[in-house]
């Protein structure tokens, strides 16, 4: 491997130095942060498919329910490029550590007044309001978390392992999944679903201040990396977001829509199918999120296996190879899901999050290794959640209204319509393995 190679969107390091921080400590507070932000951002979605609609929007229809609740879901992906920009800003002036333990407490504190927040019934139009809000607030936290993680692990990680250490924060969102959906089994089976409806949906929302205590003890005790520190001793700049605007606009278009497919595959895999599963082909709720909790395991073992991958043969073969994978699925969603049979419907959930993993996985590493140090926290951030906007805000809402209008085939080629895209940006995109950060 060549270490000195760098590309024109890098910059130039001076020789490498052992980071202050300790491997141990680096994935732990990268995996911990991460698997907190997305366990709050993922029993929303998992409240939205069951539960927001008629809490928060009564009135009207099951499908409007639906519809209505999948727009609040929908709302947090707009505010992500907002909270990229916010915190990137300061995370790119005045250092990693601050900023992701803002986005931590905002995230928590917005996903606990979610859990304390009364219905329509009981507040009226200030119920969906403010619901919509906290929604907001949720997606401003995430804006700033993703990005700062990604750059807590690759900035810190050893040469020539920078895919693996990238792969800590994409495997928060496994571990987030799991623990989400695995809460909210446990309370779907121990109480009835009318104390379900009534209560229990909020305890998730709930318990998690108790992760949010976690997160922050675990972040506080890192100190800033050699990278930053290094780009801090020189001038500073114009702002980093009107830097990379006027400078880095390819690689940001390139890393954005080279992930729109897998937010694309991973909503309508856990977030459309859990509604139309217990909705339309009557399985029960329980046993979808036990069905779910098993699938995601799928991408728990493909998250470190691609990162292996990446560090071996570079980014660019490990997601092309995923995003054709995606191609298949979004053909197989049909006929699996279709056919209402529990077995073939939980196959086709392990293949679509198996392609999650394998495609998500890379991002860790390739987006901060698009852009120079500078503007790395703003340019990563920003383009994860441009890409969240692009493939997942209108993901289920989109499949939703594609089943009314052709059937289920119509949703899996919107899933191949998005992994297309994603293969033209990659196809566009340099090999960054051997870039230095």
């Amino acid at each position: 491997m060549t270490t000195d190679t760098v590309s024109p969107a890098a910059g130039v390091d001076t020789p490498h130095r052992a980071p202050a921080n300790t491997p141990r400590r680096v994935m732990i507070a990268s995996l911990a942060g991460t698997t907190i932000e997305f366990y709050d951002f993922y029993i929303f979605a998992t409240a939205a498919a069951l539960v927001i609609g008629p809490t928060f929007f009564p009135g009207e229809s099951s499908q409007m329910q639906v519809l209505a609740a999948f727009m609040s879901f929908g709302l947090a992906f707009v505010a992500r490029p907002v909270g990229s920009l916010l915190f990137g800003h300061f995370g790119d002036r005045i250092g990693r550590k601050s900023t992701l333990v803002a986005s931590l407490v905002l995230m928590g504190g917005a996903t606990v007044s979610i859990g304390l927040l009364p219905g329509y019934e009981s507040i009226g139009i200030g119920a969906p309001i403010l619901l919509c809000v906290f929604r907001l607030c949720q997606g401003l936290g995430i804006g700033g978390e993703w990005g700062g993680a990604a750059l807590l692990a690759t900035e810190n990680a050893p040469r020539g392992r920078r895919a693996f250490f990238g792969m800590f924060p994409q495997l928060g969102p496994s571990l987030g999944f799991l623990l989400a959906n695995g809460v909210f089994l446990v309370i779907l089976l121990s109480i009835s679903d009318e104390a379900f409806m009534a209560w229990g949906w909020r305890i998730p929302f709930l318990l998690s201040a108790v992760l949010v205590v976690i997160g922050l003890y675990v972040r506080t005790t890192l100190v800033e990396s050699e990278v930053f520190n290094r780009e801090q001793q020189k001038p500073p700049g114009r702002a980093p977001m009107i830097e990379l605007l006027r400078d880095h606009r390819a690689p940001l278009l390139q890393g954005t829509l080279a992930m729109v497919a897998c937010y694309a595959i991973f909503y309508i895999t856990t977030v459309f199918t859990l509604n139309y599963a217990t909705q339309t082909q009557g399985i029960d709720r329980g046993t979808f999120l036990g069905m779910l909790c098993f699938a995601i395991i799928f991408m728990a073992i493909a998250t470190p296996l691609s990162a292996l991958a990446c560090d071996r043969f570079g980014r660019k073969p490990v997601i092309i190879s995923g995003l054709v994978f995606t191609m298949l699925v979004g053909l197989l969603l049909a006929p699996l899901i279709s056919s209402a049979s529990t077995p073939l419907t939980l196959v086709f959930l392990c293949l679509g999050l198996t392609a999650m993993g394998w495609i998500y996985a890379p991002m860790g590493a390739l987006l901060p290794e698009l852009l120079p140090t500078r503007v790395r926290y703003s340019g990563a951030g920003v383009a994860y959640s441009l890409a969240g906007i692009l493939g997942a805000s209108l993901a289920p809402y989109a499949a939703q209204w594609l089943v009314g209008q052709g059937g289920l085939s119509w949703v899996g080629y919107y899933i191949v319509g998005m992994a297309m895209l994603s293969l033209v940006a990659m196809l566009t995109v340099r090999e960054t393995r051997d870039n230095t950060l």
